[in-house]
Parts: C-alpha cells; sequence; structure tokens
C-alpha cells in the first residue's frame, strides 16, 4: 500500500489525500448489483484474472456498450474482490451530506471544467496514492456499433500526470498501471444470456514515463497517444470489431448454424471464434461463391430478425433431417409440424407444475421488464439496463412481501423470520436454477406454433417476393451522436444511418412468413456447407485476411509500404501491418472448438454433380430466387457464383 511522506514545501494545490473510506454503500450497492446480474445473465465468465494485481494503484480501462450493466459487471466480478472507485463530476461533492454518499458508494471527483490537469484529476490522485483501484470508461459513453469506435485519451493523461505529481511529492508505494477490461456478450439485450469479461495484460509506464516527463514541447502529448494506443489495441483484441454491420451479421448466422445449441461455444473461445468469423466474410475473394452465400446467410439472419425467432429455436424442434445439404429439402408436412407442437407443449406442460408459483409470482417482472424494453427498442445497449433495473425494483417490493407474509404466519417469532428469510432466498434461487430449462421449452413451443400456422395456412397467405423484400433487409442501429469519428481507426468507414421503414416495420404474420423462413434456413445452410467446402478445396495456397492479433497466434504478420497511385513507393512511406492465416487452417481451427459444418454429397448425374432443391415433394422454392447457382457442382471445381 502506498505511503505519503511529509512534504518540507507543500504546494498550494496539493492536499493532503482524504482517508480512506469503508465504503459501506459501495459493498451493498455491488451485492445488488451481483443479484441483478447473476439473475439476468446465465453466466458471466472472466478471463485473464490472474494478471490483475492484487494490490497496488491500478487504473481500470472497460469497454463500455451496454450503459449501467457495465459497471455492475466490472464491479461484481472484478478478481479479488477489489473495490473499484469511479469517476463523478466535482460539483457534486460540494455538498458535506451528498459527497460522503459519493465517496461510500465508490465515486471520487473529477474537475472537468478545469484546464489544470493537477485539478482535474486530485481525486484520482488521492486514490491511487492510498493504492486503490480507479475504473473508468475510455470509450466516453455506451454506444452499440460493430467495432471499438473511440478510446479517449483521459486514462493515459491521468496515470502519466500520477506518475509526475507523485515524483514531485515524493509519494513512494507502487507505480500505477493500467488494466484494461474488455466486457463481450453474446447478446447483450437478450434475459439469460452470456457476459464475457477479459481482462488484458497490466501495462506498465516504464515506457511512457521518460517520455512524457520530457521539457521537450510535445513529447507529454506524444507519450499520453502512444498510451492510448497501447490501451485501445489490447481492448480491441478482446473484443469482435467487424467493418460494418453487414459482415457482422453474416458472421453471427454463420456462427449460429455451426453451433446450433445455445451455449454450444465454449466462452474462452466466444471472441477468438466471433473474430475469425468476422475476418473470414471480410475476405472479399475468399472463395467464388463468397457474394451469394453472403447473401444467403444476411436473408436469413434477417428474416429471424424480423420474425423474432433464433435458429437455435428452429433447431430445437427438431425439424425434417432431410433440411441437411445432402439432401433435398423439403418443408417439413403438416402432420410432421403438429407432432411438433404437440410433443413440445407436452415436454413443457411436464415441467410447469414444479415452476408453476415462481412463474406466476415472477409474471410482473417478465411483463413489466420487457415492456420497459420496448421504450428503448431503438437503442440496444438501454434495453438491458431497463429490464434490469425495473425487475429489480419491483422484486425489491415482492420479495419483502413474501417475507412478511410468511412471517406473519410463523406469529413474528425470531425463528419465524430467519426461517422466512431462508424461503424466500432459496425461492429465488429456485427461480434461477430453473428459468433456462422452461424459457428455452416456452420459445419452443411459441416457435413450434408459429411454424404450424406457417405450414398449415394456405400457400396463397404467403407474401410475395416483393412484399419480402423488407423483411430480408436487416436492422442497422443508429450510430451514437456522442461518438468522435476522428479518433476511430474506422473513420473512413460510411455512417451507419438509421432507415425509419426498417425501424417502423412490424413482425409479419406466421402464416404470411413462416414458409420464407424455413427455406431460408434450409439455404442458408446448404450455403455454408458450399462455402466451406470451397474454402477447404483452397487448401493451403489460400491466404485469408485476418486481425493482427490472430495472425500472430494463428498465422503470419508482414508489414506492406503505401504506395502512390502510379504505384509508386513514398519517400516517407506509412508501414500497414497486414495479417493472414490459411484457408485450411481456418477449417481446422472451427472444427477443433466444436463447429459442426454440413458437409456436401456429390452424387453424379448426367455427368454434373447437383444439389437439389425441392419442396413438399417439388421445388423448396416455387418462386425461384436469383442467384442460386452454387448449388450446382461441376466436377473438381468448387461451387461458382
Amino acid at each position: 500500500m502506498a505511503t505519503v511522506k511529509p512534504q518540507t514545501k507543500p504546494s498550494s494545490q496539493v492536499q493532503e489525500p482524504r482517508s480512506s473510506q469503508p465504503k459501506t454503500l459501495h459493498r451493498i450497492i455491488r451485492k445488488l448489483a451481483g443479484w441483478a446480474v447473476w439473475s439476468f445473465f446465465t453466466e458471466v465468465h472472466v478471463i485473464g484474472a490472474e494478471s490483475v494485481p492484487n494490490d497496488g494503484p491500478i487504473i481500470v480501462t472497460a469497454t463500455h456498450h451496454n450503459m449501467i450493466l457495465d459497471p455492475c459487471i466490472l464491479s461484481s466480478y472484478f478478481p479479488h474482490r477489489r473495490m473499484l472507485n469511479y469517476w463523478s463530476k466535482a460539483s457534486l461533492f460540494k455538498s458535506p451530506t451528498l459527497a460522503w454518499i459519493l465517496y461510500s458508494s465508490g465515486n471520487i471527483p473529477v474537475d472537468r471544467g478545469s484546464k489544470d490537469r493537477r485539478v482535474l484529476f486530485r481525486g484520482t490522485f488521492d486514490a491511487l496514492a492510498r493504492g486503490e483501484a480507479v475504473a473508468l470508461f475510455p470509450e466516453g459513453t455506451s454506444y452499440t456499433q460493430p467495432q471499438i469506435m473511440q478510446v479517449k485519451d483521459g486514462a493515459a493523461w491521468a496515470a502519466l500526470e500520477y506518475i509526475k505529481w507523485a515524483t514531485e511529492n515524493s509519494i513512494d508505494g507502487l507505480e500505477v498501471k493500467i488494466v484494461p477490461a474488455a466486457i463481450v456478450y453474446t447478446n447483450k439485450s437478450k434475459y439469460r444470456s452470456d457476459a464475457i469479461m477479459e481482462f488484458g495484460q497490466p501495462i506498465s509506464m516504464d515506457e511512457y514515463k521518460a517520455q512524457f516527463l520530457s521539457d521537450i514541447e510535445g513529447m507529454p502529448r506524444a507519450a499520453v497517444k502512444r498510451l492510448t494506443r497501447a490501451i485501445e489495441r489490447q481492448l480491441v483484441e478482446t473484443t469482435i470489431n467487424a467493418p460494418d454491420w453487414e459482415t457482422l451479421y453474416v458472421a453471427q448466422m454463420a456462427r449460429d448454424l455451426l453451433w446450433e445449441k445455445e451455449r454450444s461455444i465454449n466462452l474462452s473461445d466466444f471472441v477468438v471464434i466471433s473474430q475469425t468469423l468476422v475476418d473470414l466474410f471480410s475476405t472479399k475473394d475468399v472463395t467464388p461463391n463468397y457474394t451469394s452465400v453472403r447473401r444467403h446467410l444476411l436473408d436469413y439472419y434477417s428474416l429471424l430478425q424480423s420474425t423474432h425467432l433464433t435458429n437455435s429455436v428452429l433447431a430445437s424442434l427438431h425439424l425434417p433431417a432431410t433440411l441437411s445439404p445432402t439432401h433435398p429439402a423439403p418443408l417439413p408436412s403438416r402432420l410432421f409440424t403438429l407432432s411438433i407442437l404437440m410433443h413440445d407443449t407436452l415436454a413443457a406442460l411436464i415441467r410447469l407444475p414444479l415452476f408453476f408459483l415462481p412463474l406466476l409470482i415472477h409474471m410482473p417482472v417478465y411483463i413489466v421488464g420487457r415492456l420497459a424494453a420496448r421504450l428503448v427498442e431503438h437503442e440496444e445497449e438501454t434495453q438491458a439496463q431497463n429490464k434490469v433495473v425495473v425487475s429489480l425494483l419491483l422484486l425489491m417490493l415482492i420479495y419483502p412481501m413474501i417475507f412478511w407474509i410468511l412471517w406473519a404466519v410463523l406469529s413474528y417469532s425470531g425463528t419465524g423470520a430467519l426461517v422466512a428469510a431462508l424461503t424466500v432466498w432459496a425461492f429465488a434461487y429456485y427461480h434461477t436454477r430453473l428459468v433456462n430449462d422452461n424459457y428455452m421449452h416456452l420459445k419452443r413451443v411459441i416457435a413450434a406454433w408459429r411454424v404450424l400456422v406457417g405450414i398449415w395456412a394456405p400457400k396463397r397467405w404467403d407474401l410475395s417476393l416483393a412484399a419480402l423484400a423488407q423483411y430480408t433487409t436487416p436492422h442497422i442501429p443508429a450510430e451514437s451522436p456522442w461518438i468522435n469519428r476522428s479518433l476511430s481507426s474506422a473513420s473512413s468507414l460510411p455512417a451507419q444511418v438509421k432507415e425509419p421503414s426498417i425501424l417502423s416495420r412490424k413482425r409479419p404474420a406466421s402464416r404470411m412468413i413462416m414458409r420464407h423462413v424455413l427455406r431460408a434456413r434450409a439455404e442458408a445452410v446448404r450455403a455454408v456447407a458450399s462455402f466451406f467446402a470451397a474454402l477447404d478445396a483452397e487448401g493451403d495456397e489460400k491466404d485469408v485476411l485476418a486481425s493482427v492479433h490472430l495472425a500472430r497466434q494463428f498465422g503470419r504478420v508482414e508489414e506492406v509500404k503505401s504506395k502512390g497511385e502510379d504505384g509508386q513507393d513514398f519517400d516517407n512511406e506509412a508501414v500497414e501491418t497486414k495479417g493472414y492465416r490459411r484457408a485450411r487452417e481456418i477449417s481446422a481451427f472451427l472444427r477443433a472448438r466444436g463447429a459442426k459444418i454440413p458437409a456436401l454429397e456429390r452424387e453424379e448425374i448426367g455427368g454434373e454433380w447437383t444439389l437439389s432443391s425441392e419442396e413438399e415433394g417439388a421445388s423448396i422454392q416455387s418462386e425461384k430466387c436469383e442467384g442460386d447457382e452454387d448449388l450446382v457442382w461441376v466436377p473438381n471445381s468448387v461451387p461458382m457464383d
């Protein structure tokens, strides 16, 4: 723990550090936040906890893509149970009572109105001098984008200014380190999804201190920029970053088809698998059928998004095995869809008696939480926050009420209070343990009913291809107005714009669209099969663009010099680092981590290898879609666009 030595000539700007607070409110808030996170997410998986220092001053720089849930997860699951101090406006600390509340709840003042960084970071210096941990979100705001858009310099300035301040004021103790923390969600707005928190390697100030303390003009700022880039690099390496929304959606759809069961991906591999697929579908010439495969995957993703269904739920319905790409793919028959509905309804009803009471008591929480999320349906980063906050407030009314009822039944005795409290705790634990299985079966029953309605409806009710087009276009979230694109390596990319016609569309009727969804699913499965068949056919001769950090681990990295328009090297050319992986290595990588890659089976028909596409004994598509040429195989070749 750091100690403060007496100063012979104290500076007028330097005050004695505030004594360490017991942070009673912080402990209470962290416990409540931990319960809320535990009830909302199935699992919070922590990676790299062993690299986080057990003591000494640290600044934690975390990603910020899910509003209040980010600090909840960071504080509740931070290694060694260290308490975190978050930045708050200095003006809030003017009142002694409010200042005590803020300090006790784990906040420190930041005077954003001051141009003097010593004043700006005074509260941070005090906390670090006591060997405590300071946490902040260097992106500056919570947002939803396909990649990290900005990392500001605040953390770097705070760390390096503290080094300078501690040196000038003879403060002994461990030097401050910056610990990057990436928080990734499997689906950040979905109830009972998973969260992954990965800590990078602590960044020492040794490499930057001399440059920052230099008297040469511009050197301190250059040191700050270098440190900020180091923070950004680690955050990028531990998150999923795509060049645009469509590429991210295509990669997500491919991932959901390769790992059909929910939670079938090891969470330790989730980010690296997702980034591998993003890189794969960012390489435009990776296979001859790249364009059509991408289109099929995006169509299926958009239809699922429009109908509020997921591929894992449809896959769990045990649809006909002929949906395999090795056989003709008819839609399920009417009797088969009826049997699916009866089977899943019965399976859900069998579980219902054991879950009926928790379901009944928590029903207001489910309903109000869902309504709260709809209030911000165009802000994905806020939906989970609304669900959690509203649900927590309701449960803080419901559980005490159950306690008082039980205590009254037990005659308000001391033993009765203990029994009532243990019963309420056991009831909450019982609900959380059972909710996943029952929630999945409920989704299966709803999906089975919608499939039944779609298959039993007359074919003339199906949407025409022209009417279907609006549902095969994915919803693109609007870009946050608080993002400064000049700070991002993606600043050259076009801004994503909301399209009111897409955002305002209603969920289509099952009777009109379910056949299209099932056909799109079959086409997407075949597209994935043909894509990986073509990828494997490339062998070790094909290079695929890869993120640099993955290329260092699984492939190779090259430095490419920039050239002029005439192809000549610049005198002071910039050097760009590019990463590559072999096509066959990527297939082996995915299979080794559990990917079930569908395989094509070639059958000779008149000298050609054909993958048929039939529907209910006829064709799978009564209206042939343009661009299905990749379903036809030529001997000793790969599917062609």
